[in-house]
C-alpha cells in the first residue's frame, strides 16, 4: 500500500477561473505545485482524484492553484476542504543538510547538556527561517528557530536533534 504525505488543504475558491486557495503544509511548494505536478485530492468518503497542476502563484498566505481540465469555479467548488497529497515514493533526494517536515516532526530534541527537551510537534514557516515547535512535558511549547548556532545536529535516522539554547529563549517562569 502506498503512503501519502499531506501537502495542503483546499480552503476556498479564488475568482471564477477555476483557481483554489490552498493552505500549504509542504516544505517545497515550488516543487509540489509546479506546472505538470500530479497531486491526489482526498475527500471524506470519496475515492482520491488525480489532479495535474496547471498554474501556481502566491497570494497573501495562500498558494493559489489551478488544475488541468478545470477551467472555471464550478469545476473546483466541490474540492473545497479536500486534502492534497503526494505519494511518499515521489519525494526527491535532498542535500545532506535538508530534511522533509515528516522526517523532523516527532523527533526528540536534546539541549547542549544532553537533557531531553521534548519532541517536535509542528514546523512553522513565518518568514526568514522555519520555527520548530517543541512540545515539552508539563511545560508550554518551546519555539525553536531553525538557524545555525541553535540547531547543532539533526540525526534523521535516530530521530534526534541536538540544540544549543541561547540565553533567554526558554522562559519557564510564565
Amino acid at each position: 500500500m502506498t503512503d501519502y504525505l499531506n501537502v495542503g488543504k483546499i480552503v476556498n475558491t479564488q475568482g471564477i477561473k477555476g483557481e483554489v486557495r490552498v493552505i500549504s503544509k509542504t516544505d517545497f511548494p515550488e516543487e509540489r505545485y509546479q506546472k505538470g505536478a500530479m497531486l491526489l485530492l482526498f475527500q471524506e468518503k470519496k475515492a482520491p482524484i488525480e489532479l495535474v497542476v496547471k498554474s501556481h502563484r502566491k497570494h497573501k498566505n495562500f498558494d493559489i492553484l489551478s488544475f488541468e481540465g478545470h477551467p472555471n469555479i464550478n469545476d473546483v467548488e466541490k474540492y473545497r476542504d479536500g486534502i492534497l497529497k503526494v505519494a511518499k515514493d515521489n519525494l526527491a533526494e535532498l542535500a545532506e543538510d535538508e530534511f522533509y517536515y515528516h522526517q523532523i516532526i516527532g523527533a526528540t530534541v536534546y539541549d547542549e547538556t544532553g537533557s531531553e527537551l521534548g519532541k517536535i510537534k509542528e514546523i512553522l514557516s513565518p518568514g526568514a527561517n522555519d520555527v520548530w515547535v517543541v512540545q515539552r512535558p508539563k511545560k508550554k511549547d518551546l519555539l525553536l528557530p531553525y538557524i545555525e548556532g541553535v540547531v547543532t545536529k539533526v540525526d534523521v535516522e535516530n530521530q534526534r536533534i541536538d540544540v544549543d539554547i541561547p540565553e533567554g529563549l526558554i522562559d519557564d517562569e510564565n
